[in-house]
């Protein structure tokens, strides 16, 4: 019974016998080798086999009693409940699910080479070196009271900073004070639906289906308007009941339009809040971005920010300016929610950008970004002569608008899949039905790479069922 149970005394402690019995019979439980309705063994002849005292054994099975994974019965000895494999393979299936569900951004299916979803920037040119660099700097002069609960708003020295050079780059209105740090975007999000739960909120459409998902999991009920050639059609949005907006002015999600200037002094004097998600604007290309919309209306606009794009998602570092209204209930939400993001990274991010290292970087990216972008253009044009590419020359990503298709955007992005290239459908990030259309990300690869996935993209498409 003992080598069934892949208990070997051999392998026994000379001390806690106990506590390796009782792991060697919760592997075999919840590993599958033992099923609800199984006898253990009696405690003399497994005490007999293992060569250890009866009183271990029975300690043993005592502990896994107190865990739901036995019971003791009475002429039947201890049998194993349905609380072990059974409900570990059902958890296990049904976390599977959830995460199928959520579509994270990051992860890439079996069978795929070339995942080119959107968003994914190059994680290989994170600044290692100037990172170790910085942390050594900080570390040198760090102190105790730097390390300790602080202000649930962030570091005072990197909310300083970044004040100062969101003014400097995007003409962000702000003091040091107005600055919450946050893990990314998506904190920022979640801090300000707490604060408006249940109330409708306007959303892009097509727009970012996590942000939509995300508001609708903390109560607001999303409502599209749709975007064109000049973004938002924000004629639209007076005829709803929102009170907030969330829009990506800059360079729009997932079309890669501008919000005109026509369009900018409408949303300004509509009298909702306006939540700009200024995601990538880091990554133009061809030009300076335009101005973020909070230094126009710093009382209306609620600025978002992160270096989700520019450093790596991994590092859940952000930034959030809202009117000032607002901040004392949004950093009352924030100290609930984590009692403000780690101090270390925060301090670290500061030197780096008080340093000008985080802005050679960025001018680094950009190179090497606008040289992916031009090479899968050249390759879409030879591989996919009849697809129209959409927005300005900027961002981690193209949207590439296809001529009517007997199949939808979504059946072809799976027949791109057995190409070995993931890219998003457009359906996926519309409110309603529209034109069909793929979102292709190419920060993650080298120009050759890219080159690749759209001649697999053109065959898949060439070959589509008639």
């Amino acid at each position: 019974m003992s080598d069934f149970l892949q208990l070997h005394p051999e392998t026994a402690p000379a001390k806690g016998l106990t506590a390796w019995l009782t792991d060697g019979l919760r592997t075999a439980i919840t590993g599958g080798r033992l099923t609800p309705g199984d006898r253990l063994p009696p405690t003399r002849l497994l005490a007999g086999e293992l060569r250890v005292s009866r009183g271990v054994v029975v300690q043993a099975y005592q502990r896994l009693t107190d865990e739901g994974l036995a019971t003791a019965r009475t002429g039947s000895g201890t049998v194993v409940t349905g609380r072990g494999a059974a409900n570990t393979q059902h958890q296990a299936a049904d976390r599977r699910r959830t995460l199928d569900e959520l579509r994270l951004p990051l992860s890439t299916p079996d069978g795929i080479d070339l995942n080119l979803s959107p968003g994914v920037p190059d994680l290989s040119a994170f600044p290692r070196t100037a990172w170790l660099r910085a942390e050594r700097a900080v570390l040198d002069h760090v102190t105790g009271t730097d390390l300790g609960y602080g202000d649930p708003g962030g570091v005072p020295r990197l909310r300083f900073v970044v004040a100062g050079w969101l003014a400097r780059t995007r003409g962000v209105r702000a003091e040091a004070d107005d600055v919450v740090v946050c893990a990314g975007v998506a904190q920022g999000l979640a801090l300000i639906a707490q604060n408006r739960s249940k109330a409708d909120i306007a959303v892009e459409d097509p727009g970012s289906r996590g942000a939509a998902d995300q508001l609708a999991y903390w109560g607001m009920r999303p409502i599209g308007i749709p975007v064109d050639d000049e973004g938002m059609r924000v004629g639209e949005l007076f005829r709803t009941t929102a009170e907030a907006a969330v829009l990506t002015p800059a360079h729009q999600f997932p079309t890669g339009v501008v919000l005109s200037p026509a369009r900018r002094r409408a949303l300004l004097e509509w009298p909702g809040l306006i939540i700009e998600d200024d995601y990538d604007a880091e990554h133009r290309y061809d030009r300076a971005p335009v101005a973020a919309l909070q230094g126009s209306a710093p009382d209306k606009v609620a600025y978002l920010g992160s270096v989700s794009k520019s450093l790596a998602p991994g590092m859940r570092l952000g930034w959030m300016i809202a009117p000032r209204r607002m901040q004392a209930d949004l950093l009352a939400a924030k100290h609930a929610t984590d009692l403000g993001n780690p101090a270390l990274p925060q301090l670290v991010f500061a030197e780096l950008l008080s340093t000008g290292v985080y802005e050679r970087h960025l001018r680094a990216v950009r190179t090497r970004q606008r040289l992916r972008r031009d090479a899968l253009l050249s390759a879409l044009r030879i591989h996919l002569p009849g697809a129209q590419v959409a927005g300005v020359a900027a961002g981690l990503h193209l949207l590439v608008m296809l001529p009517k298709h007997s199949e939808s955007d979504t059946a072809l992005a799976e027949r791109i899949a057995a190409q070995g290239v993931m890219v998003h459908p457009l359906s996926w990030h519309r409110q309603r039905p529209g034109p069909p259309g793929l979102v292709i990300g190419y920060a993650a690869h080298p120009p050759d790479r890219l080159t690749e996935a759209a001649k697999r993209i053109g065959k898949a498409i060439r070959h589509q069922k008639p």
